[in-house]
């Protein structure tokens, strides 16, 4: 009788849960096995160890973060504001990348490697905004401004706690979006 193996993509996608809920320490290959009801010996079938699955979920959140982003974003079509739109409900809205982005921040102030990850899929973002904000605003300073403040927006609204004087958040990041992308 054949042994039926926990596919690779697996033991990926339940360490990226694991980042997701309790950050890199929750990632071990025993707690994994677990969580997979399996034991954890097929995971060295995939894996040299622990370190070899953290570069596989860093490399699959990456793709996903960036390339698979900019595909779906090209492949819908639109003017630059709705593809602006589109990107950050794609990687900030987003059920799935939302928790794993934030947690791969927060690994990253303590790991140099995770944080050059960062950066890199940072400036790919980053990046993207330039030239879709470029394409309706000609000063490069203000481009730039614009860029940041948007990222800003995307990343730190899940940080703050406060109200918004008898708004609700959604109607607040609305006027923000309106402001940034010029659009009354």
């Amino acid at each position: 009788m054949a042994v039926t193996r926990t596919p690779r993509d697996r033991w990926i996608e339940e360490g990226l849960r694991a980042l997701a809920d309790g950050g890199p320490d929750a990632v071990r290959v025993e707690a994994l096995a677990k969580r997979l009801g399996v034991t954890k010996g097929g995971f060295y079938g995939f894996f040299a160890d622990r370190d070899a699955l953290l570069t596989a979920m860093l490399d699959l959140w990456e793709r996903e973060s960036t390339d698979d982003v900019l595909e779906r974003i090209e492949s819908a079509g639109g003017d630059p504001k709705d593809k602006i739109r589109r990107a950050g409900a794609l990687t900030f809205s987003n059920d799935r990348l939302l928790p794993i982005d934030l947690a791969v921040r927060d690994w990253a102030r303590r790991d140099e490697a995770v944080a050059e990850r960062l950066r890199r899929v940072d400036n790919r973002r980053m990046g993207l905004l330039r030239e879709l904000i470029g394409t309706f605003c000609a000063d490069p300073d203000e481009v730039e401004a614009r860029s940041l403040l948007a990222f800003c927006v995307a990343i730190g609204e899940h940080f703050l706690a406060a109200d918004h004087a008898g708004r609700t958040r959604a109607q607040v990041l609305s006027r923000a979006a309106d402001l940034l992308l010029d659009r009354s």
